[in-house]
């Protein structure tokens, strides 16, 4: 989730690759792991800044849109990797509770298929429209899952390779970046369309994606619905002291959550062996960011890093126009960590709820249910 000013400047620097390859050696080639016979189900993922794991790092775009920068990353190999957090994410978790190695980026120059793929993109949008030519969108990261299909064909040959994409899990958080840009004055086309209709526009695009992934064979999806991004350090701060959330848009956000289920329901009604979960983000966010204690958490409010109000000012790093920030000592003890993004710890407890989860936070599958299917799954598509 990302800021709605935007500055314009920033290239990748040597340091940012050179770290990114030290990632490389030493968790996301692990030599322990090798694909060649693993039962393992592979990890794909699509989506924005909460699932993205340095793809932003290798595309032309501004320092708003990255993460290659300290503080990122100092609770996880004390470096900067991309992600927007002080550590881990949620994909970064259930790639580990899967048994799989660290699921690196697609972009990355040093890519291979060890177990999955990650496509997110900081800022990246189910839109096209949505901060176009700064970040890579939804359906430019399928066009990408395409590329990386016919490479799986040349590597593994055909079957395997459709082996694959049949028993992969399929993370997908999308939508976020869609809605924070709907309130800058940006965003000509939902100032074209009503709530409805643009919260249509943005689930439409999602499950466009959902069945040209199906059509290539794969079943099974986890989704995180929207976030509490009203509440977040940044836009508390834009709502003012008072304490309150930006009402306005978790509305919108409300709207998109109640409309999700529904088409994920038609699709599992349309789709030959779709299965999918979801998770409660929204509810999941609120409850740390309003009883930070009960989960472990100091404080639920305001941001580990950042400056002003709450910390909201998306400062953090001193790269994006604003030098001067504040950082906590202890970001687990913070439910974010920056203006907009969790902290590692978040994350944790999130992909826990995900992996483990019931209803009605997780479901109608939870992840670890997901994963365990694939051997069902495989053996009946091809003997029908």
């Amino acid at each position: 989730m990302m800021k709605m000013s935007i500055s314009l400047s920033s290239h990748i620097c040597l340091f940012t690759l050179l770290c990114s390859s030290l990632l490389v050696i030493a968790v996301g080639t692990d030599a322990q792991f090798s694909w060649h016979g693993s039962r393992a189900n592979a990890l794909f993922i699509f989506g924005d800044s909460i699932f993205d794991a340095g793809t932003n790092d290798f595309i032309n775009t501004t320092t708003d849109f990255q993460a290659n920068f300290f503080p990122y990353g100092k609770s996880f190999l004390s470096y900067p990797t991309g992600r927007f957090s002080n550590g881990r994410l949620i994909p970064d978790f259930i790639a580990e509770f899967a048994g799989l190695p660290l699921i690196l980026p697609y972009l990355h120059p040093e890519f291979r298929f060890n177990g999955g793929a990650n496509f997110a993109s900081g800022g990246g949008g189910a839109l096209v429209e949505t901060y176009e030519g700064l970040v890579v969108n939804l359906k430019t990261q399928m066009t990408q899952f395409k590329k990386l299909e016919k490479q799986l064909k040349r590597e593994f040959g055909d079957e395997e390779a459709r082996k694959i994409v049949l028993e992969a899990v399929y993370l997908i958080s999308s939508g976020g970046n869609d809605y924070l840009f709907s309130t800058s004055a940006n965003s000509v086309v939902f100032q074209s369309h009503s709530h409805e209709e643009y919260v249509g526009m943005v689930i439409g695009n999602v499950t466009t994606v959902v069945k040209d992934i199906h059509s290539r064979g794969g079943q099974k999806f986890g989704f995180v619905n929207m976030g509490p991004l009203g509440c977040v350090p940044h836009t508390r701060a834009l709502a003012g002291s008072s304490g309150a959330c930006f009402g306005e848009l978790n509305e919108l956000l409300k709207l998109h959550n109640r409309a999700l289920p529904k088409a994920l329901e038609k699709l599992a009604d349309e789709l030959d062996g779709f299965k999918y979960s979801i998770f409660d983000h929204f509810n999941a966010g609120m409850q740390r960011i309003n009883n930070p204690s009960k989960f472990g958490f100091k404080e639920g409010k305001m941001a580990c890093c950042g400056s002003g109000l709450y910390r909201g000012n998306y400062s953090c790093g001193g790269k994006r126009g604003e030098t001067d920030y504040e950082l906590c000592k202890d970001p687990s003890e913070y439910v974010t960590f920056d203006a907009f993004h969790p902290s590692e710890r978040t994350h944790r407890q999130f992909a826990e709820l995900m992996w483990s989860g019931r209803p009605p936070t997780t479901g109608p599958y939870n992840l670890r249910a997901l994963f365990n299917l694939h051997k069902q799954n495989y053996i009946w598509t091809f003997l029908r």
